[in-house]
């Protein structure tokens, strides 16, 4: 079985004290247990493990990050104006027309369109140009043992970040990634890579921090596998009147009502909706603009698996017209 630390354990026997300081994280009780459960549970080694939680740093920008998420602290204006540039729009089709291949293998085996992949390589990494620079292990282990709110899910990712690099043969200080901690091109979270990742270039290893071949193939299993319907609708644009539409507008994305019952309160539906039948099943989706205005969407089932991808509202919708963008731009560029 490979260790997490091939050269590093060496240096827990020849400094054993390093792990004994008052200041550090293998020193704290709660670090203590989930070392005693990751050493019973997944056979690492405990002295491996005191190196990995002693020299591991608290990054006090990371707590400042995870409270204020862009999905939550800009408007949508704000938000989409910040991804839908002719900047990322140009890079994308760059990265389209340089991984042609790979994004038509994927749409032929997942059923997931080229300009969707793209664009959520887009929004998160600038299609793999901006991954990251924070050590995903400061990241993790900061979120897990410093930030109570959501310590239990930081702690899985965790536990799945060791296991990964472990089994991978990374250097368990060398992966850097987002202040969450996701990883690579796609920004996995580590329990997404193991579970969702796959070796799409076919060369014997998964590679989602430097082959966009695998990061390609990984994102299109990614949604495929939480439901990605091919040929189905995503996300369209919507008008309400009145006021019967609020209480529809409850912040949900996962499609709950119909469309004709969407229409009884107010929702209003124009051409672009001729194609979906009226008992088709939808969230009525309101993207605040912070100046009192709101611009609103149905998201369908295909909406509702991106943001499993990442939990906003405004997230999917940026992927949705960055996707549409991009898809207008190659056929205005290459309308063969």
């Amino acid at each position: 079985m490979k260790t997490l630390l091939a050269a590093g354990f060496a240096l827990v026997l020849a400094t054993p004290a390093i792990a004994q300081r008052t200041d550090s994280y293998a020193a704290r009780p709660e670090v203590r247990a989930f070392i005693g459960e990751m050493v019973r549970q997944h056979g690492f080694i405990e002295g491996e493990l005191n190196l990995v939680f002693a020299r591991a740093q608290r990054q006090e920008a990371v707590l400042k990050a995870i409270d204020r998420p862009p999905e939550q602290t800009k408007s949508w204006k704000e938000y989409r104006a910040g991804f839908l540039t002719e900047r990322r729009i140009r890079a994308g089709l760059q990265f389209w027309n340089t991984n042609r291949a790979a994004l038509d293998r994927a749409t032929r085996e997942y059923g997931v369109p080229g300009e969707v992949i793209v664009a959520i390589l887009g929004v998160e990494t600038f299609y793999g140009q901006r991954k990251g620079r924070w050590r995903v292990i400061d990241s993790l282990v900061t979120l897990a043992f410093d930030f109570p709110p959501r310590a239990a899910y930081f702690r899985t990712e965790l536990e799945h970040y060791l296991l990964l690099v472990r089994a991978a043969g990374l250097d368990v200080f060398g992966v850097q990634g987002s202040y969450a901690g996701a990883i690579g091109m796609p920004q996995f979270m580590p329990r997404s890579h193991i579970a969702y990742a796959v070796d799409f270039d076919g060369d014997g290893a998964v590679n989602l921090i430097s082959s966009p071949v695998d990061a390609i193939g990984s994102i299109a299993n990614f949604l495929k596998q939480h439901g990605w319907r091919a040929g189905a609708v995503v996300q369209e644009r919507a008008a309400v009147r009145g006021n019967d539409f609020a209480r529809y507008a409850d912040g949900g994305v996962e499609p709950r009502y119909t469309l004709a019952e969407l229409a009884n309160a107010g929702v209003e539906q124009s051409g672009e909706f001729e194609r979906v039948p009226a008992n088709t099943l939808a969230a009525l989706v309101e993207l605040p603009n912070g100046n009192g205005s709101s611009e609103y969407r149905l998201g369908f089932h295909n909406f509702y698996v991106l943001t499993r991808y990442n939990r906003s509202a405004l997230y999917g919708s940026v992927v949705v017209d960055l996707a549409a963008a991009l898809s207008a731009a190659r056929l205005g560029a290459d309308p063969g």
